[in-house]
């Protein structure tokens, strides 16, 4: 049972237990985890003990998305953060992606992580175009020159991190695979998406998913079994998401209430539900005004609502917002409104917390597991549901105090820490590299399993991907890196303390 089960349950907590909130165990758990990282002395094992430096077993790990710097999201940070803390583990993690615009090649990142940006087309929202014969020359050499261990892909959107899958298993590497949404059963394309996941995973080792709502439609859209899917909950670095010092109480009487709005403004996060509550909320609270960050093909809809209820100077409009740039904006507001329609865990409500703010959102997917209900006012996908629960926070957001705040930022530190996601990844990192390795025939007979129509037709796929590996293994060996998995060549543009995030040497 994972931690955050045993800490929820012991806690006797309402609500469906094993959630991403874990205040008591894993504060000790995280305390340490700092404390160890920062010494360099000790690391967690695959057992979940520490152990000595010298005696750790270093892995070397592929991570595949084509979401990642510099594109901005939830997954491109998930992905930076786990890498990093993997770094500081001791292990060594690698990066693959495609290119953007002129940056191609290797970088490099701090701290010390390789990326790959392959010359692979991108040809919607960031998504490469899947072909599979063309990724697996690229992807081949990537892992055998860096004599990866295991290869962990990210996001069922990611075409080439699909392909790393299967190019890992023709290789011969075990592959984890993080799953970071929810998807449908019912229309078109969430049966042909599911039935491409399903092939993807069904020669994968393990898979990790962000919630448990999230765990249990992935095992129903892939097929994988229960026992093979692991819940580890996403994080923030809370030293970039603190409250102001000197944050007043707020008086309705001399100031007002912000409500502030951060994400990408599209159908699923909701836009039309705030389109019909905006105007609502104002007319009921006239000493409350919005601030709404983000862009996206819904914000017109915004736009418009707010010229055609004459609210221009209650709804602020702050367009892009860089990540670097949220905290400020959440901490100019006292509530932080989330009306997405479907989600799988939400990390801006949990940086919205860990800001000092009071948190309503609608009670959706994986939400209702992510914070506690002192901190969170849950509402229906509905406008009534949502105004409801806006009032609510508003009575409340009078009255507190910035030591209150504070406290909740602790709170929230406690239950989310990139460092303990790194070491539940770790344990399953060890177990997938327990796990015996499928023959071909074993690969084959579970692909055909996919389906009576899509089952044949994907082995046939298969075999001429083996095929194509075969005639690159003749006509174009590869051979592996230094053990030390960098040479002293690349080390040198990382100079004394690592490259700075974005500057590169190229190979």
């Amino acid at each position: 049972m994972p931690q955050g089960a045993r800490a929820s349950r012991r806690r006797g907590r309402q609500g469906r237990p094993g959630g991403g909130v874990v205040e008591v165990e894993d504060a000790a758990l995280s305390t340490s985890v700092s404390e160890s990282v920062a010494a360099g002395a000790v690391t967690s094992n695959g057992s979940g003990t520490t152990q000595a430096s010298g005696q750790r077993q270093c892995l070397r790990v592929a991570m595949v998305c084509d979401f990642f710097y510099p594109n901005s999201g939830g997954v491109e940070n998930h992905i930076y953060a786990v890498a990093a803390c993997l770094c500081q583990l001791g292990h060594h993690v690698c990066i693959v992606t495609h290119a953007y615009g002129d940056r191609s090649g290797v970088r490099w990142i701090e701290p010390g992580i390789k990326v790959f940006y392959l010359p692979i087309l991108a040809v919607y929202n960031q998504a490469s175009l899947p072909t599979g014969v063309v990724s697996l020359p690229l992807l081949r050499s990537v892992f055998l020159r860096e004599s990866v261990d295991l290869v962990h892909a990210h996001a069922a959107f990611s075409s080439l991190g699909n392909e790393a899958l299967v190019t890992a298993g023709i290789l011969g590497i075990r592959t984890v695979f993080t799953d970071h949404s929810l998807f449908g059963f019912a229309d078109v394309s969430a049966i042909l998406t599911n039935k491409i996941l399903r092939f993807n995973l069904v020669n994968v080792t393990h898979v990790i998913c962000v919630s448990h709502t999230a765990r249990e439609n992935t095992v129903l859209r892939s097929g994988v079994p229960p026992d093979r899917v692991a819940v580890i909950p996403n994080a923030i670095d809370p030293c970039s998401f603190q409250p102001d010092a000197d944050d007043p109480p707020v008086d309705t009487t001399t100031g007002r209430v912000v409500i502030v709005i951060v994400s990408r403004l599209v159908y699923r996060k909701g836009v039309d539900l705030l389109v019909r509550a905006i105007p609502i909320v104002c007319a009921r609270f006239p000493a409350v005004d919005f601030v709404i960050g983000g862009d996206g093909p819904k914000r017109v809809d915004i736009e418009e609502m707010r010229e055609r209820r004459n609210l221009q100077d209650r709804v602020r409009m702050l367009g892009a917002v860089p990540h670097t740039g949220v905290r400020d904006v959440m901490c100019s507001g006292d509530i932080f409104l989330n009306a997405s329609l479907t989600e799988a865990f939400c990390i801006a409500i949990v940086e919205a917390a860990s800001c000092g703010m009071l948190v309503v959102s609608t009670a959706v997917g994986g939400v209702p597991e992510v914070l506690p209900p002192d901190i969170v006012s849950l509402a229906d996908p509905t406008v009534d549901g949502i105004t409801a629960a806006v009032a609510i926070a508003i009575a409340r957001a009078t009255t507190r105090t910035a030591a209150e705040k504070r406290h909740q930022h602790d709170r929230v530190a406690r239950m989310y820490d990139w460092r303990v996601v790194a070491l539940r990844t770790q344990k399953v990192y060890t177990a997938a590299l327990k796990s015996p390795l499928l023959r071909l025939d074993q690969r084959l007979g579970r692909v055909y399993t996919v389906g009576p129509i899509a089952g044949p037709i994907l082995v046939c796929y298969c075999v001429v991907l083996e095929l194509l590996a075969l005639l690159l293994t003749w006509l174009v060996p590869v051979e592996p890196r230094s053990p030390l998995w960098f040479t002293r060549q690349d080390r040198r543009g990382l100079g004394t303390r690592g490259a700075h995030r974005g500057a590169s040497t190229r190979d």
